[in-house]
């Protein structure tokens, strides 16, 4: 007689439905109501027209102050809404330089670290796994990324080029380590925060002469020039494992 308790046991794996889809499918359905219907309100003119009443609040409640434009900000990264310049302006505007920044770059951590793991769960996750089990060039190609993943990191978010939720969304659909997307977005955003926290330092007197603050400084050559210079830094080691792959192959 056969002991039915010894008997194999098969585990069903279950299958992943739309439920980890559903925080990247919000991010993407509340990026798209908010560029319709906010466009017009995370703007200057908007900032200019309440410079008064948010100067008195920071001057009555600055904590309170701090954690309402913290919780925006991340909000604004998060489901990548327009205004994330005017979010960054407005630190400097607010806190000054070195508050500003602070909280600028703590802000957009959060925001791109929540939007990386809406997206790791959902789509992520399934192209990691298709990745891992790929030959060729993708296995080629993956290979490559582990090997200068905190390079590439750092390479995405000092070129100014490379749109942000651009910077949030590919390092989370090619599998790479969470700590090290973390560490590289807060260290490498921070050059262009201070550029944009600077300008919002001056905005005052900017608003005070019926002006509008001029974003077009992040390309001036003495402040692009230092970035590209960073840029240069984070690809050398690309550069240098590249060059002695090849020696390597020659010999």
């Amino acid at each position: 007689m056969t002991d039915m308790s010894e008997a194999p046991k098969t585990e069903s794996q279950p299958k992943p439905g739309l439920a980890r889809h559903l925080p990247l499918i919000a991010v993407v359905a509340v990026a798209l109501i908010g560029a319709v219907t906010l466009k017009d309100y995370l703007t200057f003119d908007t900032l200019r027209d309440n410079r008064e009443a948010l100067m008195a609040f920071r001057d009555q409640n600055y904590l309170g102050l701090a954690a309402l434009f913290i919780g925006i900000y991340i909000v604004i990264v998060v489901f990548s809404l327009p205004g994330a310049a005017v979010a960054s302006v407005t630190g400097g505007f607010l806190f000054g330089l070195v508050t500003g920044t602070a909280f600028n770059v703590i802000s957009a951590t959060i925001g791109a670290a929540g939007i990386f793991l809406a997206a790791r769960w959902g789509l992520g996750a399934t192209l990691t796994a298709k990745m891992e089990s790929a030959e060729g060039r993708v296995q080629m190609l993956k290979q490559a990324l582990r090997q200068n993943e905190i390079e590439v990191l750092l390479l995405l978010r000092l070129v100014p080029a490379v749109p942000f939720f651009v910077a949030n969304l590919l390092p989370a659909l090619v599998g790479v380590k969470f700590r090290n997307f973390l560490w590289t977005t807060a260290v490498g955003i921070i050059p262009g925060g201070i550029v944009f926290t600077w300008i919002g330092v001056g905005l005052g007197e900017v608003f005070d002469r019926g002006e509008s603050p001029d974003l077009s400084l992040l390309w001036e050559p003495h402040v692009i020039g230092p970035i590209l210079g960073l840029c240069v830094l984070a690809a050398m080691p690309i550069i240098v494992k590249s060059i002695r792959g090849k020696k390597n192959k020659d010999v």
